[in-house]
């Protein structure tokens, strides 16, 4: 039964979620809140292990779920239920090309989903930052998460504005903040 729940959840996830990895951040939070598989703090980890992986972050998200809720089995279940809608649709829009390339209406329909993608994207976006840097459910005194702040300004300084580091791969500095985290749980920062 759980993976039939896996494959359906992550299904739902992969039909709706337009506008790639983080889109699926609100369906991640639904699936938190349903079954109890994760926590909403889980997320955080999900996301620092997904971007830093290899691979689209929806699909790593999805086997990263699904492994910790059922092992290899349930990565590949989950997995494939992320992935199903994209082919289904695929396969069904390959089929009617040639009447989807002229119609006006499909043309409007993928126009209008633009602006709601940008929208998933963007609340995915403050969600992130708000697990990684704010912490609303401590005192006020503790609602900002400074040394997390102060490694995002010292990233944002040195890809915007420093020329030597400015260049450098993105995994570069995906590498030196998780060398960071390691660095503050060590220290107990």
């Amino acid at each position: 039964m759980t993976y039939l729940r896996l494959f359906l959840e992550f299904f739902r996830t992969g039909l709706f979620a337009v506008g790639g990895g983080l889109a699926t951040m609100p369906f991640l939070y639904h699936i938190s809140d349903t079954t109890g598989w994760f926590s909403h703090a889980d997320l955080a980890n999900m996301i620092a292990v997904s971007e830093s992986t290899p691979g689209p972050m929806g699909i790593n998200m999805a086997t990263y779920v699904g492994f910790t809720v059922a092992g290899i089995p349930g990565a590949v279940i989950a997995t494939l239920g992320l992935v199903s809608p994209s082919i289904i649709v695929i396969l069904i829009v390959a089929k009617f090309l040639e009447t989807f390339r002229t119609n006006r209406t499909v043309d409007a329909v993928f126009y209008g989903l633009r602006p709601a993608s940008c929208g998933l994207i963007a609340a995915a976006g403050l969600s992130v930052v708000s697990l990684a840097l704010l912490n609303l459910n401590g005192a006020p005194a503790e609602w900002f998460q400074w040394k997390y702040i102060a490694l995002a300004a010292v990233i944002l300084v040195l890809t915007r504005w420093v020329k030597p580091t400015k260049k450098l791969h993105p995994i570069v500095f995906i590498l030196g903040s998780a060398a960071a985290g390691i660095l503050f749980g060590a220290l107990g920062i």
